[in-house]
């Protein structure tokens, strides 16, 4: 029961590891960004410019691009259809910056295309939202109170935050194909050659491992939970 009493030794046992692993994936993308980020692609061709040639190779009209500040900042927003490239992609003709501005668009293609793994994202986002915020607060009280309400709450808690784990598993299959569709692109456009697709690849890769690493915390932790509810039941 030493969760009531500050030490907590499932974290050490479910999310410690998790950490760890999610620390290294991290590491790898900045590594993997920084490295390629210094080479030069043969075509010249930056970020948004890449962007833009995945968006036209798939049919895509009416995504604006534009520029925001930050590293490692870009994404896809579907509410407005802005494809966002931050200061170390936009304008740069790296290597780096060619995988992850196409990487973003193949975001583009997918709500152009209503590809299914992302419609399925988006109708869970406001559920995983609701349950980011008040499925903690029903948990702590729910191991605070020692009467029934308190089993009513805290499961009412675990099960919101179910939903922010399912989103997380939803995710794998919307970034893993939005990769696949980058580096099709790259490729079948010949965009980049030999070592410049294979260091694309390489960040996409890094990126993608960091998505992996978030799922596998989020399903520890709901399993961490369960199992300390199942004790305080006991």
């Amino acid at each position: 029961m030493g969760f009531f009493y500050g030490f907590d030794w499932t974290y050490l046992v479910f999310i410690l590891p998790c950490v760890i692993v999610s620390m290294i994936c991290q590491a790898k993308v900045t590594s993997a960004f920084s490295k390629y980020s210094k080479i030069t692609n043969s075509r010249n061709m930056t970020g948004a410019q890449a962007a833009e040639y995945v968006l036209r190779q798939n049919g895509v009209s009416g995504v604006r691009i534009e520029q925001v500040s930050g590293k490692l900042t870009d994404h896809f927003d579907p509410r407005t259809n802005v494809i966002r490239l931050s200061d170390s992609v936009y304008a740069s003709n790296s290597v780096a910056a060619v995988g992850v501005a196409a990487h973003e668009a193949g975001h583009a293609v997918q709500h152009a295309q209503n590809y299914l793994p992302n419609k399925i994202r988006s109708v869970i986002l406001p559920l995983a939202n609701i349950g980011s915020k008040l499925s903690w607060f029903l948990i702590l009280f729910g191991i605070l109170f020692t009467a029934k309400i308190g089993y009513v709450m805290l499961y009412a808690g675990i099960l919101l935050f179910s939903f922010s784990v399912l989103f997380t598993l939803v995710t794998l299959p919307v970034e893993f194909n939005a990769s696949k569709r980058a580096l099709e692109t790259i490729k079948n456009g010949e965009l980049l050659y030999g070592e410049e697709y294979k260091g694309a690849k390489s960040v996409l890769t890094a990126a993608a491992m960091t998505y992996v690493a978030s799922a596998l915390t989020a399903i520890m932790q709901l399993l961490r939970l369960l199992f300390i509810a199942g004790r305080r039941r006991d």
